[in-house]
């Protein structure tokens, strides 16, 4: 007993003089003479805030995987061992770095999603030099679906074709973030290729069907490139618009504040001045907005431009004094706020006409000389090649490379463009030379397909046994869904095997190779028919088209030069010059006489606009005071077309228009045939009335004289136009603009178009018999029953004539 007790008196003395030593041990040199020693509670603890340091990636497990941001440490367990002369550099290190980071925000959409098996996106990063020199980091976060398999996925960031961090994809529970260091060197002045690539791979399914539940989001919020020097954010030249880039959500916005924005004379430079501002930055995503009496808060993806004279902008910002003098356009600081302006002045407008001319004119070019490319890059590189004729181009040089792939759904996506001329969607094929090889367990039953724009295009099945080579396959693909301007073309191989039939578990992600494309794969456009439409809105929306083309300045009517209407304005018109390839050349009209026989366009509320324009383009002028979009809450009015054909169901007639419909649909899907192919002669167009559930409108059609075209851009309100162009004019709706009139609904974000039924032939090429012959062989392709009528005429003519010869050279009884 007396051991016991004398072991506890030991142990509790051990365990007090282990309390009673508060400091750690410090291996620090020794303090200065007279120096006083820290006391404990006066060491600030070292906070680690997971907002503002680099995520770090944890070793994964062997079973399950997964990246985590490191968590919020607290600060009452953190003992760190600071010698006193460092305390001082332990609150710089927690507050300044943080505050001196500079962002560059990567990705240029609203949501960036990689999806199937494998997936590849690029496009390019617009960098200053200052950028380019600066050490920085790439930072990312994503999620991914649960069902895809850590230990057989990767997601790999590439940086100028370089790999520089490569991860396993683990992270379905929530937003994962990473962070790589981009090696010094690697980033160049100009433009940088950024790629985002993705292998994934199901965890218990090894169906193709499965492979469509396969996804990884990639946050644009939370990927940017970050620096840490100061000098990353000098804009030292006005070529640094072309690094604008985009905010958390993939948009950019340029802010001009133009405090004479109501004196007459201001408008046309300013409109130039937009459209040039967005073929240097060649951004997607761009809007402008015009003020007069402040300046917009700075942020990522903003730029503000100062336009107008020192004395104009002398209530907001002091000009330098070489402004007073001559036309001066530079960037400068607001030392106000400390953020870079662009400033474009000069003592008078006619100087500060001449300071916008030295920013816009590098974009300028003479319409009459033919474009080789269609610039993409900035959303999907590489740019598109224009295709004018005869053309065959490899894979790589459509920026395909040769892959070999071990999963059931192999795609991979190209971009070609078309002129705006382009005719040839119902006659017409190109060719794909497939170069490709595939193994030895994939079955008969298998197929490549082919889409073009999101609509299949063709299917090559694949029928032998045993694996093979294909050596310049021609796959025949049509034509029915290029439109002018941008088109994607998607190769996608569909793969089975016995192995995924059995699907024994663990080989899901199988690693042999089952299918392999070679970059020596060719596509081929034949010569097509090249003759313009008007009207032709998908013409507009792909090159800009007719205003792309023009000699003399397009005739531009707006209603009111308020703010909203002028935003909307320069938007619409900096996206066509982004897809024109050029800024087009404007001459602002007060009423329709002026137009005379140029081309036209007429932007405002729908109120405001010329009565005979609007009967001009089939639109019922009773719109300008019934259009009235739904707000919330309140009841949407039954449409009169609604109504009319409730009544007519009422009536008896709705079971046999039933089956009319039903057959045309059938008679649509599988022979192509609808009712405008079975005319003669095409129908007239129909007055439209636009819904009150769409909010904005655009329409095209013929001109009074018929010998030019006019667009009208028209919402029941200037905000509801500035809305309606900001939405309709961004990278997802743009490409959905067609046929005759096209209008978007503000409350459900949805495009609707009404097509065609009559237009006009605008001769853009001279003559030739090929081109006549093409142009022909389209039109009756269309037009089924001129077709079969110019048959029956054709044999009617050579019977007659065969009759007549053999009445001559024949036997007579």
């Amino acid at each position: 007993m007396k051991s016991v007790l004398s072991a506890l008196i030991f142990l509790l003395g051990a365990a007090t003089i282990v309390h009673a030593q508060t400091a750690p041990f410090d291996m620090s040199g020794e303090r200065p003479k007279g120096s006083k020693p820290i006391a404990p509670e006066t060491v600030a603890p070292l906070v680690i805030t997971p907002q503002k340091t680099t995520p770090r990636v944890t070793t994964p497990q062997a079973t399950t995987p997964k990246i985590t941001a490191p968590p919020a440490v607290v600060p009452q367990a953190i003992t760190p061992v600071i010698p006193a002369q460092s305390v001082p550099a332990v609150k710089q290190a927690t507050a300044t770095p943080a505050a001196a980071e500079f962002r560059r925000y990567v990705v240029p959409f609203a949501d960036l999603r990689l999806e199937g098996e494998y997936d590849r996106k690029s496009w390019s990063l617009y960098l200053t030099p200052e950028q380019a020199a600066a050490p920085a980091k790439f930072n990312f976060a994503y999620q991914n679906a649960v069902v895809v398999a850590p230990e057989a996925s990767q997601l790999t960031i590439f940086l100028n074709n370089r790999a520089i961090g490569q991860q396993q994809i683990g992270s379905p529970d929530d937003a994962s973030a990473i962070s790589f260091d981009v090696p010094r060197g690697l980033l160049q002045p100009g433009a940088n290729l950024v790629t985002f690539e993705v292998t994934q791979r199901h965890r218990t399914d090894c169906t193709i069907q499965s492979t469509y539940e396969l996804w990884s989001d990639i946050d644009p919020a939370k990927t940017y490139l970050s620096f840490a020097e100061q000098d990353a954010q000098k804009l030292s030249s006005t070529d640094a618009i072309r690094a604008i880039g985009v905010d958390d959500a993939g948009k950019t916005e340029f802010n001009l504040v133009v405090p004479a924005l109501a004196q007459p004379g201001t408008t046309k430079p300013l409109l130039r001045l937009a459209q040039g501002l967005s073929l240097l930055s060649g951004m997607p995503n761009e809007t402008f907005s015009f003020s007069t009496d402040s300046l917009p808060p700075a942020g990522p993806g903003k730029m503000t431009v100062l336009v107008g004279t020192p004395a104009e902008l002398q209530p907001l910002f002091s000009a330098p004094a070489a402004a007073q003098t001559a036309a001066l356009a530079t960037f400068v600081k607001d030392p106000r706020t400390g953020s870079t302006i662009l400033l474009i002045s000069g003592p008078s407008w006619q100087a500060v006409s001449g300071a916008i001319d030295t920013i816009v004119s590098p974009t300028d070019r003479d319409p009459s000389v033919r474009r080789d490319i269609l610039v993409t890059q900035r959303w999907t590189a590489p740019d598109a090649l224009f295709l004018f004729s005869d053309t065959s181009l490899s894979f790589s040089q459509l920026g395909i490379n040769t892959t070999e792939f071990s999963g059931r759904r192999f795609h991979t996506s190209f971009n070609v463009a078309v002129p705006s001329d382009f005719y040839a969607n119902a006659y017409g094929e190109a060719t794909i030379l497939l170069d490709a090889a595939y193994a030895k367990n994939v079955l008969p039953g298998s197929h490549i397909d082919v889409y073009v724009n999101g609509s299949i295009a063709t299917t090559k099945p694949i029928t032998a046994t045993g694996g093979g080579i294909f050596r310049h396959l021609p796959i025949r693909v049509t034509m029915r869904h290029f439109k002018p301007g941008l088109n994607t073309v998607t190769l996608e191989a569909m793969l089975l095997t016995n192995e995924d039939q059995a699907c024994v578990p663990g080989t899901t992600s199988g690693t042999t190779p089952r299918f392999a494309l070679f970059d020596t794969s060719t596509f081929h456009m034949p010569d097509f028919a090249r003759v313009a439409q008007r009207p032709n809105l998908a013409a507009l929306a792909g090159t800009g088209y007719p205003y792309n083309r023009g000699i003399v300045p397009v005739a531009l009517f707006i209603d009111r030069a308020d703010p909203d209407t002028l935003s909307a304005t320069a938007t619409l018109l900096g996206q066509m010059a982004v897809v024109a390839g050029h800024p087009i050349a404007l001459d602002l009209i007060a009423s329709p006489s002026g137009i005379g026989n140029r081309d036209a366009i007429f932007m405002g509320s729908i109120s405001q606009m010329p009565t005979m324009t609007l009967a001009q383009m089939n639109i019922a002028t009773t719109s300008q005071a019934s259009w009235r979009p739904v707000t919330t809450g309140q009841g949407a009015q039954p449409e009169t077309a609604v109504t009319f054909d409730e009544w007519r169901s009422r009536i008896g007639g709705g079971a046999l228009q039933r089956q009319i419909s039903l057959f045309q649909d059938w008679m649509r899907r599988n022979f192509d045939i609808s009712l405008s192919s079975l005319q003669f002669i095409p129908g007239a167009e129909k007055v439209f009335t636009p819904s009150n559930l769409n909010s904005f409108m655009i329409a095209q059609g013929t001109s009074a004289s018929g010998e030019s075209s006019w667009t009208i851009v028209t919402a029941p309100s200037a905000k509801d136009l500035r809305t309606g162009v900001e939405a309709i004019t961004s990278q997802l709706d743009w490409p959905q603009i067609a046929g005759h009139i096209t209008v978007y609904s503000s409350k459900t974000g949805k495009v609707d178009t009404v097509p065609v039924s009559r237009f006009d032939f605008v001769m853009s090429q001279p003559w030739s018999f090929t081109n006549y012959r093409l142009i022909a062989a389209n039109w009756l392709s269309t037009n089924i029953l001129s077709y079969a009528f110019l048959l029956i005429v054709l044999f009617l003519l050579i019977g007659v004539a065969t009759s007549g010869i053999l009445a001559k050279i024949g036997r007579r009884g």
